[in-house]
């Protein structure tokens, strides 16, 4: 692995671990125990917390660059497999997350446990839309927190796939993918992003993921001139669209962007520091994040219903779900990324996930 691979996977390992704190902070019922001894640091993680998001767009726009455009140009003549590749890799956990979630719900209602983070029954037609990453568009209620994620990646990773594929059918102006991008990109922090209606689409968050390209194409450059015209040209969407309105979720974008490019180009190799255990976390940060949710729902759940003013039963409760969520990451990720992403074993999953719902509904 990389001096460049370590550093990101300890960025994901920390933001993955931010939000996980941001949902148990904000959700609550372990955390409203405890507000009144720690104000700050559980005031903080649910105000600010939600801005982790923005490093993992930012991240995904960097590995989407690499991908798709690494020089700049589209490197696929046939984007088909590309997206149905990326849709199964994205949807084999995140299915297998959405059963854990629909069976954790019902389990924890069985209890008694009434809460506002415990999701509705779902129908079928709820099941369906998560399925297909369509349920923010038909304003149906999240199965669980962070699905909204999966689909804006997957909107993200596909509206930049078709776009530098158009631009490849156009040999004559070999600039066209990423004048298109930068342009989109600018639109986004301009415009896009200051209509929150817009938050379903990709549109609102195409400045971070763009921002996050332009990184790649600055790190990856072989001109100097082009390497620091790019940083330039970030500095300026950055700063333009935080003088048309200061949000702090840009800003961290803009330096998360502009870190990505400094670190590659001058942290020598073998020099970051080695924590395997961050490393570890890293590779996994995506199941953890699908999976905290249900696993922190289920402790919630246990220590409000045994012991729920209990100052020391509530903390260790918020430790064993930030814990717990993180094994179940872990074997999440085995059970669903180790093994090569395959159509059956999503068409396995998502009928796995209907058939949950569907028992779920008819109880």
């Amino acid at each position: 692995m990389t001096s460049r691979n370590t550093a990101l996977d300890h960025v994901k390992a920390v933001a993955c671990l931010v939000i996980v704190c941001h949902h148990l902070a904000f959700y609550g019922p372990m955390s409203d125990v405890l507000r009144p001894l720690w104000p700050g640091l559980l005031g903080w993680l649910d105000e600010y917390g939600r801005m982790a998001v923005q490093l993992f767009l930012v991240l995904g726009g960097y590995w989407a660059a690499a991908a798709l455009a690494p020089q700049g140009q589209a490197r696929y003549a046939d984007i088909g497999p590309v997206l149905s590749k990326r849709f199964v890799r994205l949807c084999l956990p995140y299915s297998a997350a959405l059963a854990c979630a629909i069976v954790v719900n019902e389990v924890v209602r069985s209890w008694g446990f009434d809460h506002d983070s415990v999701s509705a029954t779902p129908t079928w037609d709820a099941v369906l839309a998560h399925l297909l990453l369509v349920q923010s568009l038909g304003d149906w209620e999240a199965l669980s927190a962070g699905v909204w994620y999966v689909a804006i990646d997957f909107q993200l990773y596909a509206l930049c796939l078709v776009w530098l594929w158009c631009s490849r059918r156009l040999p004559r102006w070999p600039a066209l993918g990423q004048t298109g991008l930068v342009l989109t990109t600018a639109a986004s922090l301009w415009v896009w992003n200051l209509d929150s209606s817009l938050d379903v689409w990709a549109l609102y968050f195409l400045g971070a993921y763009g921002l996050g390209m332009m990184a790649w194409w600055a790190t990856h450059t072989p001109h100097p001139w082009q390497r620091w015209g790019w940083v330039a040209l970030m500095l300026l969407l950055t700063g333009s669209a935080l003088l048309l309105e200061w949000r702090t979720r840009i800003a961290i974008a803009g330096v998360t962007a502009l870190a990505l490019v400094l670190q590659g180009l001058w942290l020598p190799a073998g020099r970051w520091p080695q924590w395997p255990l961050l490393t570890w976390m890293g590779q996994r940060s995506y199941a953890i994040f699908l999976i905290h949710f249900p696993t922190s729902l289920l402790v919630n759940a246990l220590v409000t219903l045994h012991w729920p003013q209990s100052v020391t039963a509530n903390a260790l409760g918020l430790l064993a779900a930030v814990l717990l969520s993180v094994l179940a990451g872990a074997q999440l990720f085995r059970w669903t990324e180790q093994a090569t992403p395959t159509w059956q074993r999503w068409r396995n999953w998502q009928l796995g996930v209907l058939a949950t719902g569907w028992v779920a509904a008819t109880l």
